[in-house]
């Protein structure tokens, strides 16, 4: 029995309302398209790409049920977003909402020797020799069409979004190697009217309108597919209209879905202010949504029959064939036709679909964080400085390290909040503005989200991007541009696309006279948590420099993204043991530090301690302490990590098994710390010996003095190696 509101009944009240349209034949003296505002080759097009989409949303259901196929969400309702696509240049990078099926097979229908249907059927059953993710994902994507894919996180694409419009400009006149040069080329970047108001939009689009009110250009072209709904909850009618209708800076274009000559026309009209002016424009196309949320969504239970079925003369499809009929292009029966040839060529394809999957986890993760250390290695060493290099304190390396880096590459540049004028809260980024301008060093707005959009927008531009996040704790309200966007889209595009990164991170505690849990935060588990991101975290000069050279070596080379933690309390550290001994002070070598390897000061016989961060000052300072020990001096190495992801896990073992007992003093709370990933580390690889933790405890810092008593202190580590050493 035919369900009333499920594919077959959609299907018989669309070809039933095509046959009922006028179905005079063409006239032979009379052009096809000439009566029509678009010409009959273009609509068919449009048609085509429509009643394919259609088609494949179908056919994924019907994979599924027969367990060939693993996803659902579909474009029916919005194959009007064809109409965008045929307005719009295939040159034109595209991030697509994942209900914007239609744009995709109209896209693919410009661009020769694609082959679409095949591409997402595919994706829907997670094919390895699928095009874009190879069967790691169903996402829209392929670099031939520039469409660049997304996951679906809601509205997480807009920052990125946002950012490649900015960046493209800048990153021309800075010679990159721009994969989009022609001048005039616009950003286009699809979305759902629920997400139109999430934080992540809403962020991004101020960020657009607010960079083009700064007279930045910012070629960008937001389409909100407007089907009223958010899975189950409706959007106000007229909101989206009221919310960005008649915001300034922000050019507004409505469109009517059933309306495919207009909807045409109105993406023309878009993109051409887009593109002339420079500036974002948001056209609002109004679409319904057919066959729920997803498959497994119980429409019905939410939504009554009538007004899922009252829906069904807002057909999209239905609309392009009255055009064609009007248009004297077709007859209802040469649609109906045509709609039953075009399942015929989806059907053929699903029988020549090649049903092998990913097979093994190094196959799939493969893509993830490609490494080639030699390649890493020459490029870091082109970035070392010229000359000796004075004995420096963190934040100086770190400087001098970004002004070698912008003068020897003029893809790197420096953003973030401010770190130009200023130079930054501790003056980490001082004087780089005045010396290599405001386009390479520049000031953003104070958002998280699109500051980090910027950076994944200027890597796909052919920047080396550097953004600042100022605090640590600033960063949470934004993870998931680094854990949704940018450590994932080589994964999901078997490295076609890239966004190389090096976000500069300010954290963790021990600061003076200056504190509370947003100034001193020791929670880096969420970096550690994101698969593929390169977590450095130098604790002296030298290493930050030698450190920050090979992030952004392995940025260029492999498209690495990397999360550079700088400890605050030992930006202007000077001394170590004594004031004025400027123990802690370090000259840049020029080394190179390959990703995943420590280093070890000291060769003490007794006890290994494995440290970062504030802990290797504190750890050296107990170790001198313990080499004079009136009781018995108990011999210490300490080893710097240096990069708490990947963990240097070679030079853990070996250094473990020097000595044979292990302290690990994590400044990190126990819960999560870094300490628990060296742990498991060292009873995986079956070392035997006893290992001791020290951490701080689980709570967020406190102000002032009070921050003593939830902090790893020297003490604690002290009194944990003794016990280590005289224990049998």
């Amino acid at each position: 029995m035919t369900q009333p509101t499920g594919p077959a009944a959609l299907e018989k009240a669309l070809l039933d309302a095509i046959g009922a349209l006028d179905t005079a034949p063409v006239r032979a003296d009379v052009e096809a398209g000439q009566q029509s505002p678009l010409p009959g080759e273009t609509l068919w097009r449009i048609f085509d790409a429509q009643v394919t989409s259609r088609h494949l949303d179908v056919v994924a259901r019907e994979l599924q049920a027969a367990g060939r196929g693993f996803y659902t969400i579909g474009s029916a309702g919005h194959e009007s977003n064809a109409a965008v696509a045929a307005a719009l240049r295939p040159t034109d990078p595209a991030l697509l909402h994942y209900r914007s099926g239609g744009f995709y097979v109209a896209r693919a229908g410009q661009v020769d020797g694609s082959t679409p249907v095949r591409d997402v059927l595919r994706s829907l059953t997670g094919a390895a020799d699928e095009p874009i993710a190879g069967g790691r994902h169903k996402v829209f994507g392929h670099p031939a069409l520039s469409v660049i894919p997304q996951t679906s996180t809601i509205a997480s694409h807009l920052p990125r979004a946002v950012g490649l419009a900015v960046a493209l400009h800048r990153a021309r006149r800075l010679g990159a190697d721009v994969p989009w040069p022609d001048p005039d080329t616009l950003v286009v970047c699809s979305f759902g009217d629920a997400s139109a108001n999430h934080s992540t939009a809403a962020g991004a689009i101020n960020t657009a309108v607010n960079t083009a009110f700064r007279g930045l250009p910012v070629p960008l072209l937001l389409v909100c597919e407007d089907n009223g709904l958010g899975i189950s909850v409706p959007t106000p009618s007229g909101w989206i209209e009221t919310t960005y209708g008649s915001r300034p800076g922000l050019a507004y274009v409505a469109a009517d879905g059933t309306d495919t000559a207009g909807t045409y026309r109105a993406a023309a009209r878009a993109a051409h202010l887009a593109r002339t002016e420079q500036r974002p424009v948001f056209l609002h196309l109004r679409t319904v949504r057919y066959l729920g949320h997803a498959g497994s969504d119980a429409e019905i239970s939410y939504r009554t029959t009538t007004g899922i079925t009252d829906d069904y003369r807002h057909d999209p499809i239905l609309g392009t064939a009255a055009e064609l009929v009007r248009a004297g292009a077709a007859t209802g029966a040469q649609t109906v036709e045509r709609y039953r040839r075009l399942r015929a060529d989806v059907d053929a394809a699903v029988d020549d679909l090649d049903s092998r999957t990913l097979s093994s986890a190094a196959e799939i993760v493969a893509p993830l964080s490609p490494r080639t250390p030699d390649r890493v290695a020459d490029t870091a060493a082109a970035l070392r400085p010229a000359g000796d290099r004075a004995p420096a304190t963190l934040a100086e390396s770190i400087n001098t390290s970004l002004a070698g880096a912008l003068d020897t590459d003029r893809r790197v540049v420096v953003f973030g909040e401010d770190v130009a004028r200023k130079g930054g809260v501790y003056g980490v980024t001082r004087g780089l503005a005045r010396r290599f301008g405001q386009a390479r060093v520049f000031d953003t707005l104070l958002d998280e989200q699109s500051i980090l959009g910027l950076g994944l927008g200027a890597g796909l531009a052919g920047l080396l991007p550097v953004p600042e996040i100022q605090y640590l704790a600033y960063l949470h309200n934004a993870e998931d541009q680094l854990r949704g966007e940018a450590a994932s889209l080589s994964f999901f595009s078997r490295a076609q696309y890239r966004n190389p990164l090096v976000v500069r991170v300010a954290g963790l505690a021990y600061q003076r006279g200056f504190g509370g849990h947003f100034h001193n935060d020791n929670g880096v588990a969420v970096l550690r948590d994101i698969p593929g991101l390169v977590v450095a975290c130098p604790a002296r000069g030298d290493d930050a420099a030698a450190m920050l050279r090979t992030c952004l070596a392995a940025g260029s080379v492999d498209g690495t993204v990397s999360a550079f933690l700088e400890p605050i309390a030992l930006y202007h550290t000077r001394d170590l043991h004594e004031d004025g001994d400027g123990g802690w002070l370090a000259a840049d070598a020029g080394h190179h530090v390959p990703i995943g390897r420590a280093r070890r000061y000291g060769d003490g016989a007794d006890v290994t301690v494995v440290t970062f961060g504030n802990g290797v000052r504190m750890s050296l300072r107990v170790a001198r302490r313990l080499a004079a020990r009136a009781a018995g001096p108990v011999g210490v190495r300490v080893l710097d990590l240096r990069w708490l992801a990947p963990l240097p896990v070679e030079d853990i073992l070996r250094e473990a098994n020097a000595t044979g007992r292990v302290l690990v003093a994590d400044e990190t709370r126990h819960a999560g710390g870094v300490g628990e990933g060296v742990v498991t580390a060292l009873v995986e690889a079956g070392f035997d010996g006893p290992v001791r933790r020290v951490s701080s405890t689980d709570s967020f810092v406190p102000l002032g003095t009070a921050a003593q008593h939830v902090l790893l202190s020297e003490h604690e580590i002290e009194t944990a190696a003794v016990q280590l050493a005289e224990k049998e």
